[in-house]
């Protein structure tokens, strides 16, 4: 006679199927489940190296599928006991729910694809990092891609997130972008869509920029003021608005402050670190070079530093240097750079939260597509000619 473990009673005892192959037991009376140790020999079929399903529990417990189904997600109408039998069972056989099936099946996937052009500078880790604390927070995965400056890359990414049917896409366009048919597959699945620092203008969509024009105003601004006059501007591909904008606040701010906008002193990169060497040599080789250098981010002014320390030119003193985005490594070369401080990690956190008010229907309409934020001239040693030794 089988007795239960923790009641002792004999007259109450079912099997209720095998676990690990061990003949398990079952007391209506104190409704416990419990083993013997007695290992039964499994032939080799048996063994199983997949994850444990809710039939394997509903057969183990003799009940439906459907009842371990409510009882996981703790649906009111299971018994208190059977639900606790089915639980501990789920816990005995190392049961992992899958997430994803059972959010297919309500319609939804709770993962927002984040889609960024590349890994190699600190702006957009620190985005993806300031999004994944808002999303983390409200229930939702993340899968995050990178298209590496590509805009092949980026049509293939944008596929693979459709297929994985998530349910908003926060992305920056790569540089190459200027077709957006990849994008408009989104709107017509009506999957919401958060577009940052780099946008389609003819994609209807939130939109979250840097002030750029005024963020280059004030840059140029301060050279000027700094006794600079032979201003010239590294400046980022066409195409990009942000790129648009900060020539724009160039040219202004120049203008304005009656200094001529000449072309020759204006240079368009493709954002990479090479590029930006040979475009600073060219600078520092004309014939007439300029006295300061205002370069679409801190990346490339970091390489006209190094440039001119290896030609001999003293920064700030010769050369006034200013960037942009405030990477870390510009509070760290010699001499320190003056850069236009950015509230990366916050647009990050805006993006999320638009995307999971677009989720909830909570966005309030053409009015709300488009925000924009203020950025901060960080001063360091690099513009400071005015103080610097002669």
């Amino acid at each position: 006679m089988i007795k239960c473990l923790k009641c002792n009673r004999v007259e109450a005892i079912l099997k209720a199927g095998f676990l690990r192959g061990q003949q398990r037991y079952y007391c209506k009376d104190c409704s416990f489940h419990f083993t013997l140790g007695g290992t039964l020999k499994p032939s080799p079929t048996s063994r199983k190296s997949r994850p444990t399903t809710i039939k394997d529990i509903a057969r183990a417990l003799g009940v439906a599928n459907s009842t371990v189904s409510r009882a996981l997600h703790d649906h009111p109408d299971v018994n208190e006991d059977t639900k606790k039998a089915i639980i501990q069972m789920a816990q005995q056989m190392d049961y992992q729910p899958n997430q994803v099936a059972y959010d297919l099946v309500k319609s939804q996937s709770r993962i927002i694809g984040m889609l960024v052009p590349e890994f190699n500078h600190v702006f957009f880790p620190t985005v993806i990092i300031g999004a994944q604390e808002i999303l983390t927070k409200a229930g939702y995965r993340m899968i995050i891609m990178q298209s590496n400056e590509s805009y092949a890359d980026e049509i293939s990414n944008t596929a693979t997130l459709l297929a994985s049917r998530i349910d908003g896409l926060i992305v920056s366009m790569t540089k190459e972008t200027n077709h957006y048919e990849h994008f408009k597959a989104f709107e017509k699945r009506e999957i919401p869509m958060v577009f940052f620092n780099r946008y389609a203008e003819e994609i209807m969509a939130q939109r979250i920029v840097i002030d750029d024009y005024q963020g280059a105003v004030a840059a140029v601004e301060h050279l000027i003021g700094q006794g600079y006059r032979r201003i010239a501007h590294m400046a980022g591909p066409r195409n990009l608005t942000l790129s648009q904008e900060r020539l724009r606040g160039y040219i202004d701010a120049l203008s304005r402050n009656g200094l001529p906008v000449l072309n020759e002193l204006i240079l368009h990169t493709d954002l990479s670190d090479e590029t930006a060497k040979i475009y600073a040599q060219h600078f520092l080789d004309m014939a007439e070079p300029p006295d300061a250098i205002f370069a679409i981010n801190d990346p490339s002014a970091i390489q006209i530093i190094l440039a001119a320390r290896a030609k001999g030119i003293r920064v700030p003193a010769e050369l006034g240097v200013v960037g942009y985005s405030n990477d870390p490594r510009s509070a760290y070369i010699e001499p320190g750079l003056t850069t236009v401080a950015q509230p990366t990690k916050e647009i990050g956190r805006l993006a999320a939260k638009k995307i999971l008010a677009l989720l909830a229907n909570e966005a309030s309409g053409p009015t709300d597509q488009f925000v924009k934020l203020d950025t901060e001239l960080i001063v360091r040693a690099s513009s400071l000619r005015a103080q610097a030794p002669r």
